[in-house]
């Protein structure tokens, strides 16, 4: 039966190799390298480029493929993408690693291609005219148009930033050539939203925690905001490089848009609102190398997704944000990562990928409003100043404790892949655990000892705390709904847009004769002495934090049986519920909490998401959110009992929500 089974996967591709001419393989760059989170995996494997002769028979052979399970959709759409002969050549290495074909079976199709090379194929549609020669690359005449398109509404595929499987070899062979014989392939897309918040203290054009240091109250109608931007624009290129080893694919990308600050130039001091600067994103270059049919393994270098958090994320309309501290956790990092795709087989096309990094080891401390101390003077009577030292020194101080511990941030994971519905149009399904640590370092230097600890500490001390977390997530994707959930739980949260902004504590329990000294990051550091009255330093303690999300998405089109290739096809809805939270004996610790409540100790958002594509290249998105965040109350003095810092428009409150409605176009290039 197997025999049987592969001898008809052999033919299919011999007939592809002798009945479609070059154009056969003609990329489709419509929708492979949109980079617009709602523009799915799916959506990017759909043929809708203009008509080319043999596109039919090529989208007939490749959908069959994929409709029985033999290629994926990410596989098929790579073949697509393949110049003439590579095509064929793919295709065999493919059914070769899947174990269809042998390579006995590759080298005799290859040779019946190869002898027919010297005739001319007679075109049943044509009435008997002779096509043109395959080897010489012409065009084989056609008297009408093939049509060309989706066969179906693709179903809903979740966002994956970091996909398992592997680049295909000259994936981008229908790309730009440049001088050194790299290929690239632009990307990007124009994205224009107007929004209005119910509830928005900061004014900012994006939704953060509730409560947070001036935030914590508001004007008397409770701050409501409107804002239009331009800002979520990106752009972008995907590059392949030569190598003479077929088992080789080398590839990279390059990625940025204008989410950075705001530029502070005296040309700009009216106009800074519409000035956001451009920044960097992604910029990595990748090796995979096919040690076997089955096994692929790679090593990365540059900027990238993390793998901590990144691997299972919400798709939101709102993405300036992007979820942060509200169950989204995520990162992009400098990294070095090493990975092995081993595919294991089956009826639903097992794989297995585990994965390791070494990362910048990154805090994100935010360097706002810190304690600084005129050296010359604290030795002797510990003057200090409070100052705002803004976020243009945030790469120069907050980021420096985790460099200053002199080891990398580790981070791993793995993912299990699979095909858990085999319909047209459906993506495999994921099943991961991912995880980091970390650790910090805060330096104070002999100056930045409090006067009466300078004999105890002549020389300063240092301080070190650890960074920690797991997340198991799923994704589940059915031509019916698509579900996505993550959790999360660990220490030092806040570089991942976890545990509330919180990262630290002193703890500085059981001390007496206390004293604040300051790190070279002007942090505050805790002197005093302890129970046998030795001066000591309190140790600093990390803020554990948890949370996730569980996001519900359908696609209207398929379900009512939309034309694929109409206007009507590109329908999708989302319903997402996030949790981000701290642990409520850390909360306290760090907060303090007595005769004062504080907050926000947790935040959640509820969301309704719809997106409709208009044609491949232009999307509507509309987007209805409550985001709420929750404080504390004081729990001794007078106001026990009661939230008595945390206010809307004046009036004490443990809880402030924000309904958040946002619409716009995104134009895909």
């Amino acid at each position: 039966m197997r025999d049987s089974f592969r001898s008809f996967v052999v033919l299919l591709a011999a007939i592809a190799c002798l009945l479609a001419p070059a154009a056969l393989w003609a990329a489709d760059t419509n929708g492979a390298t949109t980079a617009n989170p709602a523009n799915t995996a799916a959506e990017a494997a759909t043929p809708t480029g203009p008509s080319v002769a043999g596109a039919t028979n090529s989208a007939t052979l490749l959908d069959l493929l994929v409709k029985k399970g033999i290629l994926t959709p990410t596989e098929a759409n790579s073949l697509r993408s393949a110049p003439g002969g590579a095509g064929m050549d793919q295709l065999l290495i493919l059914l070769k690693s899947k174990g269809l074909v042998s390579d006995s079976e590759m080298n005799e199709v290859k040779a019946a291609a190869e002898s027919e090379s010297a005739h001319f194929l007679i075109d049943s549609e044509s009435g008997g005219v002779p096509s043109a020669n395959l080897i010489s690359g012409q065009a084989t005449p056609q008297t009408k148009p093939a049509e060309t398109g989706p066969t179906v509404v693709p179903a809903i595929a979740p966002l994956r930033v970091l996909p398992v499987d592997p680049p295909a070899k000259d994936a981008l062979a229908g790309g730009l050539k440049l001088g050194s014989g790299a290929r690239m392939m632009p990307y990007g897309f124009i994205k224009s939203t107007a929004a209005y918040d119910s509830y928005n203290p900061y004014g900012d054009d994006f939704i953060k925690p509730l409560f947070l240091a001036g935030g914590t109250n508001s004007a008397p109608g409770g701050n409501p905001e409107f804002h239009l931007k331009a800002r979520s624009s990106r752009v972008g290129s995907k590059f392949e490089w030569p190598d003479v080893s077929k088992n080789i694919t080398i590839t990279g990308q390059i990625e940025g848009d204008f989410e950075g600050n705001f530029s502070e130039a005296d040309n700009r001091n009216v106009s800074s609102i519409r000035s956001s600067s451009f920044s960097l994103r992604l910029a990595y270059g990748r090796i995979d190398w096919t040690t076997k049919p089955n096994t692929d393994i790679f090593f990365e270098a540059g900027q990238d997704w993390s793998i901590f958090g990144s691997s299972a994320l919400m798709n939101l309309l709102e993405t300036t944000f992007f979820g942060a501290y509200w169950g989204n956790v995520y990162e992009r990092s400098p990294q070095f990562r090493l990975g092995l795709v081993q595919r294991l087989g089956g009826q639903r096309d097992w794989k297995l990928s585990p994965e390791f990094a070494i990362m910048m080891p990154s805090e994100g401390d935010l360097p706002g409003s810190r304690i600084t101390c005129d050296v010359t003077t604290v030795p002797s009577n510990n003057v200090c100043d409070l100052v705002n030292l803004g976020l243009a020194s945030q790469l120069g101080y907050g980021e420096r404790e985790g460099a200053d511990a002199a080891k990398p941030e580790l981070e791993s994971r793995v993912v299990l892949q699979f095909q858990l519905d085999k319909a047209p149009g459906v993506v495999p399904a994921q099943i991961l655990w991912s995880g980091f640590y970390t650790q910090r370092q805060e330096n104070v230097l002999s100056s930045g000892v409090p006067t009466a600890y300078t004999t105890a500490f002549p020389n300063g001390v240092s301080l070190n705390s650890n960074g920690y977390g797991n997340q198991v997530a799923v994704s589940l994707p059915t031509r019916w709904v698509t579900v996505v959930a993550s959790g999360y739980m660990g220490a030092d949260l806040r570089f991942f847009f976890g545990g509330q902004t919180l990262s630290y504590y002193n703890h500085a329990a059981g001390l007496t004769a206390t004293a604040d000294g300051f790190s070279t990051d002007y942090n505050t550091v805790v002197f005093g002495t302890n129970a046998a009255g030795v001066p000591t330093v309190a140790p600093q303690l990390p803020v554990r934090g948890y949370g996730g999300f569980v996001q519900v998405g359908l696609p209207l089109s398929r379900w009512f049986d939309a034309n694929p290739k109409g206007r009507n096809a590109g329908w999708q809805a989302y319903f997402e519920y996030g949790l981000d939270a701290a642990n409520a004996n850390d909360f306290y610790l760090d907060k303090d909490i007595g005769a004062d409540g504080g907050g926000p100790i947790k935040s959640n958002i509820k969301a309704a998401t719809v997106f409709y594509k208009m044609n491949p290249w232009v999307q509507f998105g509309f987007e209805e959110s409550q985001y709420s965040s929750y404080a504390v109350p004081a729990i001794s003095g007078a106001d026990a009992g009661v939230c008595n810092v945390t206010k809307v428009g004046n009036k004490p409150t443990c809880s402030a929500s924000d309904w958040r409605t946002e619409f716009g176009p995104i134009f895909t290039f």
